[in-house]
Order: structure tokens, then C-alpha cells, then sequence
């Protein structure tokens, strides 16, 4: 099992493709691991070397309560595989990382895409239920109830505060869930992000490589916000809504998400 040890904690990665193809690192969602990325693996790494790792308190990296950072963390993996620098694509609180990498080691990044995601110190607007339902998760996790906190994360973020699970592709629902509680363990050890100052919101327009931006049409109301923002902002940005999707397009609509990452590389020749 491949681990990269890092000052507290340990770095569970995986690539798939040939060393030498043009580089791809994947940076999956925070109600998710890189299992996220599974049913896009195949057809990215034909002709990429394709990079993916488990984030601090998640999958099966390893972590202790120490504070760390997210983008040292990714520089880490890139260093360690040799790679003078990738196409990161991230999704949620991994596009985050993502453009953060992207502002703080710009030297390490070829082109940035974000799915479903918003810039570091980005606040949009909530609406009155999606407020209610962010106030029921932090009562779950403050309660330390972690298997309903992370169904209830998934029913918000995944499913979207507006449809209903038994409205949506049981396999889908199943495969969503089950991306979650992978996370379980993680939930008495909480890793201490150090955040990037400045914050990326308000310097993106720096980011001058290409940039993909995507959204599902069913995402909560920030993420539709930030999409709008990102852009708007980043000089050289394509934007994708998924219309039958929320939070994890490449888990619910797998095949429409990876034609739409295929045509955006092969655009840029990436």
C-alpha cells in the first residue's frame, strides 16, 4: 500500500497510467475519497500518468491532531513522484486545494480544474433551509453522532438540498453513501488545517494557466455562486453546468463528466 510519510501523518496515494504521459493529480471532495475519481481512471489514464491521494482524515491516510497544510501536502506528492508539475483537478474542498496550489506554488501547476468548489475565504449566500441543515450538522457533529453526520452530509451535498433521495439512481445513492462512511474513523482525529493567507478569494485573477470550472445544476446555493465568481475571475476559464447533477458529477453523471474533462485536455493539450 503506497503511504508517503509527511510531518504527522502519513499519505495514502495511488496512480494509475505511464511515468512520462502528461501528469494528472486528483484531489477528491470532502464527503468522499479518491475512490470518487474510480469510474474516470481508465479512460484519464490512457494517456496520463494519473496521480490521486487520501487528504488528511480521510480514506486511508493516517493523521494526527496536528496542524498542517493542504498545499505542502500536495507539493509532497508531486516531489515524491518526480513530477516537475501536473493539471490538478479537485473537486469541493479539493478544488479548494487546488487553486491554492495553484496561487502558492503557480511554478507546480500546468492548468487547474474545479468541480463543485470554491475559493479559500469565498462566503456566498445560504438560503433559510440550507442553514437549517448546516445548523443539524454541526449539532451531529458537536454530538459526536459521526455515521448520521456523514449520511446527512451526504444527503445535503450529494443529493442537494432540493431533491430527494428516492427520486434520484439507487446506485448512485448507494455508491454516494458508501464514498462517505469510508470516512468514518476519521471522525475522533481531527487533522488542523493551516489556512492559506491570504485566502484565495480576490486574487484568482493571478491564476494565468487554463482553468476548467464545473457545477452541478443541484448543488447548494454557494457552490452555484462561487461557479458564477470563478468564472467570471480566472483569466483563462471554460465553465460546465451538469444539469442532472449536485455536488459529485463525476460519481452521478461519471460518463458526462468525463467527456467533458477529456474534450477540456485535449483542448489544452494537457
Amino acid at each position: 500500500m503506497p503511504q508517503l510519510d509527511v510531518p504527522g501523518g502519513s499519505l495514502y496515494f495511488e496512480t494509475d497510467g505511464e511515468p512520462g504521459t502528461p501528469p494528472l493529480l486528483l484531489i477528491h471532495a470532502g464527503v468522499a475519497t479518491l475512490r470518487m475519481w474510480d469510474a474516470q481512471i481508465a479512460a484519464l489514464a490512457e494517456h496520463h500518468y494519473v496521480v490521486r491521494y487520501d487528504t488528511r482524515g480521510f480514506g486511508q491516510t493516517v493523521s494526527t491532531a496536528t496542524p498542517f497544510s493542504d498545499v505542502l501536502d500536495a507539493v509532497a506528492v508531486i516531489d515524491h513522484l518526480g513530477l516537475a508539475s501536473v493539471t490538478v483537478i479537485g473537486a469541493s474542498r479539493g478544488g479548494r486545494i487546488a487553486l491554492d496550489l495553484a496561487l502558492d506554488a503557480p511554478d507546480r501547476v500546468r492548468a487547474v480544474a474545479v468541480v463543485c468548489s470554491n475559493p479559500s475565504g469565498f462566503e456566498g449566500e445560504s438560503t433559510v433551509l440550507e442553514k437549517a441543515l448546516f445548523d443539524e450538522l454541526d449539532d451531529l457533529e458537536a454530538s459526536q453522532q459521526w455515521e448520521k453526520l456523514l449520511r446527512r452530509e451526504v444527503d445535503l451535498w450529494d443529493f442537494g438540498p432540493l431533491r430527494k433521495q428516492e427520486d434520484l439512481d439507487p446506485v448512485f445513492v448507494a455508491r454516494a453513501y458508501e464514498l462517505a462512511l469510508e470516512n468514518i474513523e476519521h471522525g475522533t482525529v481531527q487533522a488542523v488545517p493551516i489556512p492559506v493567507e491570504p485566502p484565495a478569494f480576490g486574487r484568482v485573477d493571478a491564476i494565468t494557466v487554463p482553468a476548467l470550472v464545473t457545477i452541478g445544476r443541484f448543488d447548494i446555493s454557494e457552490m452555484l455562486q462561487a461557479y458564477e465568481y470563478l468564472l467570471a475571475t480566472l483569466p483563462f476559464a471554460s465553465g460546465h453546468v451538469f444539469e442532472s447533477a449536485a455536488h459529485l458529477p463525476s460519481v452521478e453523471v461519471p460518463e458526462k463528466f468525463e467527456r467533458v474533462l477529456l474534450d477540456w485536455l485535449g483542448e489544452h493539450a494537457l
